[in-house]
């Protein structure tokens, strides 16, 4: 018998994914979660005890399950839907697990015979995988490489799958001849490329993934098979059989448009035309891009040439200075304000916005870009393993590398966490305080002000070293062009310098500068003012000379310095900061209308280069005591007027100082338009009441109330939109005169006081004109009195009005008014608004009012994003006609908001998932356009007539890469529109 001791047992079995969570989110509402759970745990039978057990042998497993309950209706759902599934997944290896679906889906899928059986499968294993992987994720199973690589495998498992179904069906069509049957993919001629974050291995919860089609035009095809047809017909099904929505879901959205060119290619690209783009006109970008492609189905063989092709394209040895400066004007299209300001927690981008996910990727391919030609191990694709092989090499410090990457997982897991709430492609937290509280608790933190305080940390960390990225270029590119202003000539070798920078008039623009040199202008007098001045020059030029019009650009700063007292400090705070000298430049270049704001009010400056200005946008409260202090020093009805108009064109021009800069979202900007119109409405309404009543008197019971309408209604303003108004009124029809020194009957009363109110917004002062004034949606239109009482309004509306005008009225409300007749003519819209009535009724009406628009109007202009069918109308009318036809039964699809009807309208399930994936990102993209349009534009939008800088402004806006994919991107996105429209509509209009 052995002395040695007995060996201890190991458990062979690897840990099931309830044995390893190792924590779990808060709960917002306990009590509901609980409610929530034991009500599932009741109907799920032997599943629900399986899950009761678990839970007893591991808490964690019933904390997780609540705070699913609580935090994420897309997660429960899944849960709820098949709760023997959740069980097996709590019970298996979650590695284990993923990897035998992923391989049973694939056998399964490449055995299908029927596109339905195909999709069906790919859709089932999408459904557990985005369970298992949230799973995982959410417990603190798997680190975030983890997370990210089992959804890059999932996607990739699901594409090569698609892709080898369809070869098959090609082959066994006979129009596809491989050399190996069993290995169809080998040598087919079709390759699909992984871009972007599917690429590097890095795929986000809820995201499209990127692809590029590309096929040998010599593959092996059948006689006579066209190899462009066939290769983009097996493209298309691609699409379908992964992106299509059906009873089970769908697998991946996919998106095609970094391929060469797509405004103008096909979904599949052959070989040879790709290489010839690439060699004659890739960009910058698209370098950037091929950083991350890899081959991840077809042929790979094909695929692996193809890159080896594109190495001297992606990877230049040597970078010469036009090269550089395109470098630096990717980081510059991204508008990060180095240093400058506050962050707004609520409604932050954590992809785009300042400090985010963009700018950590950007900061390391930009390394890459420029020193991987010569070291080919700053070559990889994954942010997280460059960032050490930067560190490791000395091109970043150490530091940076660590805390870059300490931002990048908190970044990204507030990312995933974002889009697993609902399997939305967001990266937008709520944009109020209690909807960010439930998610800072389903994030793990106690409440909304812990979770800000880690978001602001790591988002400063972020644009610290962001903004370190050529630091000092701007400055050192604007001192290496040598412009020299001699006081008593024009440099001969300046103006032809300014005339390469852009300038048409470069003779003009020299004059100007050397007399700003001199010191003539106001806003330059004194010596360290002029000093300041002399080293912003340079960079200020550079600046103005990439705007839309540069030499409008110098005569608006020309304008802005004879207005200016005292620049010293202004100057030197844009010396420091070569950011914020580009903003100017932009608004001053690109937005003749803040260009003229600026130049005639250079205060406005002031909050412009105040930290707090990127912050968040005031609210209410502080506009209202910021326009109440003015007010108060009013010294005559026409001083009255004249602040009001100054305080709504500061206003202006800040928020549009911040669309441009790109650091608040659409719906951000229409509110703040609204919001601003809102608080003029109510003093000017304030302010007209007294002094009209002073000459008149008042009525017994006199009430009035101001209604908005259309783009104000629905606080989707623009810096262009005009004011649709409706007055409402009511009295004591006993006493229907007035009581003052000149008497007036009820109805003259309130026409003369609704008119006076219109002059004083319409009417042009000192300062300018503030807004035009719209009343034709009262009733009866332009024929019918300018104030309408109450009860007319109810009578009209219910017994004359045309379903168009109950459509306009979805749209209506009260911006000014007293709170009791506010709910009375909120109640009687409301009224109104839920009548029963018959769905066929209502969509023949909306159709032809639609054809009458298109008649009227046009719909043929791809950039009319209004009018053009598929566009910003097609959606209104359908947000509009979802709620008249279902108003009655579910009120609660009620709202002005158009994109907050649809997301209302898909939560009550009165709107296809599928319908609202076209319409609401189709809404934000088009207000996202128009807004940058509006601010740049007096009239139409012709892109052969723009200049470079405002095509960059829409490109970001829209965010994609360059103006041809966004003309792409716009052209689907209004097919797609229209076809939902005609959808649910029943006709084409």
């Amino acid at each position: 018998m052995s002395n040695q001791p007995a060996a201890m047992a190991v458990d062979p079995r690897p840990a099931t994914l309830a044995e390893r969570l190792a924590h779990a989110p808060l709960v917002a509402d306990p009590e509901a979660a609980r409610q929530a759970v034991d009500g599932w745990i009741a109907e799920a039978g032997d599943a629900g005890a399986a899950v009761v057990a678990l839970a007893a042998a591991h808490p964690l497993v019933r904390a997780l399950v609540e705070a699913l309950a609580d935090g994420s209706p897309f997660l429960w759902e899944l849960v709820r839907r098949d709760p023997a599934g959740f069980v097996t997944l709590l019970q298996s290896d979650p590695d284990a697990r993923l990897r035998t679906r992923m391989s049973e889906t694939f056998r399964a899928v490449s055995q299908s015979r029927e596109d339905a059986e195909a999709m069906r499968l790919l859709r089932r294993l999408k459904a557990e995988a985005a369970l298992l992987i949230a799973v995982a994720d959410i417990g603190g199973v798997w680190p975030l490489e983890r997370v990210t690589r089992a959804l890059s495998d999932l996607a990739d498992t699901a594409v090569r799958a698609a892709v080898r179904y369809l070869l098959l069906g090609a082959v066994r069509a006979g129009k596809l001849v491989p050399g190996d049957p069993d290995h169809v993919e080998e040598h087919s001629g079709y390759v699909v490329f992984a871009m972007g974050k599917m690429g590097a291995h890095e795929l986000n919860y809820s995201s499209d993934i990127d692809l590029i089609v590309f096929f040998d035009p010599a593959a092996p095809l059948a006689p006579g098979i066209e190899p462009a047809l066939l290769f983009v017909r097996i493209t298309r099904s691609l699409i379908k059989l992964l992106q299509e929505r059906t009873g089970d879901g769908y697998v991946f959205r996919v998106d095609l448009r970094l391929r060469p060119d797509p405004a103008s290619t096909q979904v599949a690209v052959s070989v040879p035309a790709a290489l010839g783009y690439y060699e004659g006109t890739g960009q910058n970008w698209e370098r950037a891009a091929f950083i991350k492609a890899r081959p991840c189905a077809g042929d790979l063989a094909l695929g692996g040439l193809l890159l080896k092709e594109l190495t001297p394209f992606v990877w230049r040895k040597y970078l010469d200075f036009a090269t550089l400066a395109d470098v630096h004007a990717m980081k510059r299209q991204i508008h990060a304000y180095k240093g400058h300001g506050d962050i707004a927690v609520e409604g932050h981008n954590v992809k785009l916005g300042r400090g985010g996910i963009r700018e950590i990727e950007f900061f390391v391919q930009t390394q890459q870009l420029i020193a991987g030609g010569r070291n080919p191990m700053l070559r990889g694709r994954e942010t997280l393993a460059m960032l050490d092989v930067l560190a490791e090499g000395q091109w970043i410090a150490p530091e940076a590398a660590v805390e870059l990457a300490r931002a990048y997982r908190f970044l990204r897991e507030v990312e995933h966490r974002l889009q697993m709430v609902a399997d939305e492609q967001t990266h937008n937290l709520p944009s109020d305080r209690p909807a960010l509280e439930r998610f800072a608790r389903f994030l793990g933190y106690p409440g909304r002000d812990a979770f800000a305080a880690a978001l602001l940390a790591e988002l400063h960390t972020v644009q610290r070293h962001y903004g370190a990225l050529f630091e000092h270029a701007a400055v050192r590119a604007a001192e290496q062009r040598g412009l020299a202003f001699p006081p008593d000539r024009d440099d001969k070798e300046t103006l032809d310098k300014l005339g390469a920078m852009g300038f048409r008039a470069p003779l003009e623009v020299s004059s100007t500068v050397r007399r700003w040199l001199s010191g003539a202008p106001r806003g330059l007098r004194g010596e360290t003012a002029r000093n300041h001045f002399v080293q912003l020059v340079p960079m200020l030029l550079d600046q103005l000379a990439a705007s839309e019009n540069p030499d409008a650009a110098v005569l608006a700063f020309d304008n802005f310095l004879s207005n200016l007292h005292g620049g010293a400090r202004l100057f030197a705070l844009l010396n420091q900061n070569p950011d914020l000298v580009a903003l100017v430049g932009l608004l001053l270049g690109t937005a003749p209308r803040l260009a003229d704001i600026l130049a005639a009010h250079p205060q406005v400056m002031d909050p412009l280069i105040d930290p707090a200005f990127f912050g968040a946008l005031p609210d209410a409260e502080q506009l209202d005591a910021e326009l109440a202090r003015s007010l108060a020093q009013a010294r005559s009805d026409e001083d009255f007027l004249d602040r009001v108009r100054l305080f709504g064109q500061e206003h202006m021009f800040l928020i549009g100082a911040r669309i441009l800069s790109g650091t608040v979202s659409a719906v951000q900007a229409g509110d703040a338009f609204a919001g601003l119109a809102d608080m003029v409405i109510k003093a000017l309404h304030r302010s007209v009441d007294e002094t009209f009543s002073a000459t008149y008197g008042r009525i017994a019971g006199g009430e009035s109330a101001v209604l908005a309408m259309g783009k104000l209604g629905g606080r989707e303003m623009t810096a262009s939109s005009d004011l649709d108004l409706i007055v409402i009124y009511d009295f004591d029809a006993a006493k229907p005169e007035s009581d003052g020194t000149r008497s007036l009957y009820g109805s003259q009363y309130y026409a003369r006081f609704t008119q006076r109110l219109i002059n004083a917004l319409t009417t042009q002062t000192n300062h300018g004109r503030l807004y035009e004034v719209d009343m034709r949606l009262r009733p009866s239109g332009r024929s019918g009195p300018v104030a309408t009482s109450i009860a007319a309004f109810r009578d009209y509306q219910r017994t004359e009005a045309w379903t168009w005008e109950h459509m306009a009225l979805t749209r209506a409300r009260v911006v000014s008014a007293s709170p009791a007749f506010a709910q009375a003519v909120e109640g009687a819209i409301r009224e109104v608004l839920c009548v029963r009535r018959d769905a066929a009724t209502i969509a023949g009406d909306v159709v032809e009012m639609r054809r009458a628009i298109a008649a009227e109007k046009g719909d043929d202009e791809r950039w009319n994003l209004k009018y053009v069918a598929g566009g910003l109308v097609d959606i209104e009318f359908v947000a509009q006609y979802l709620q008249l036809v279902h108003a009655a039964t579910t009120p609660a699809i009620l709202d002005t908001s158009t994109i907050r009807v649809l997301e209302k309208a898909a939560r009550h399930g009165l709107l296809s998932v599928e319908d609202a994936e076209v319409l609401r990102p189709a809404a934000r993209l088009y207000h996202d356009l128009t807004h940058v349009l509006r601010l740049c534009l007096p009239g139409p939008f012709d892109p052969e007539k723009a200049g470079a800088g405002l095509l960059a402004l829409l490109t970001r806006a829209a965010d994609v890469p360059d103006f041809a994919t966004l003309e792409a991107h716009v052209a689907d996105t209004q097919d797609r529109v229209r076809a939902t429209f005609v959808r649910i509509l029943g006709e084409e209009p």
